[in-house]
């Protein structure tokens, strides 16, 4: 059984830097696209940023272009969401999803598989 857990992450600080990562476990023998993902109470799960598990190819979403970086460790499967010059509309819920697609995509409906979640506040 496929699994996603996401670590990392804190207090949202505007110009810092947090990393998240996301560990997946129990694969099959094709590379899944990863994406992260993150939701604002009240409002849309927005795509934050996704890595085509085909050949590499990444795409943000524009709120982050820019300032976020994903990349994959393939020999531990995880994805990391390198964030950077943070700002006032980035603390939110982040979430880690795959799928297997031809294309990667931000959009939500086209992953079934999620991890929990993980929360970075906004610094007080």
């Amino acid at each position: 059984q496929v699994r996603l857990v996401e670590t990392g992450g804190g207090l949202v600080q505007p110009g810092g830097s947090l990393t998240l990562s996301c560990a997946a476990s129990g694969f099959t023998s094709k590379s899944p696209t990863i994406a992260w993902f993150r939701q604002i109470p009240g409002k849309e799960r927005e795509g934050v940023a996704v890595i085509s598990g085909t050949d590499g190819s990444t795409y943000y979403g524009d709120s982050v272009k820019g300032r976020f970086t994903i990349s994959k460790d393939n020999a531990e499967n995880i994805v990391n969401l390198q964030m950077n010059d943070l700002i006032p509309d980035d603390p939110a819920v982040y979430y880690c999803a795959f799928d297997y697609m031809a294309s990667p995509s931000l959009l939500e409906h086209w992953y079934d598989n999620w991890g929990q979640g993980t929360q970075l506040p906004v610094s007080s």
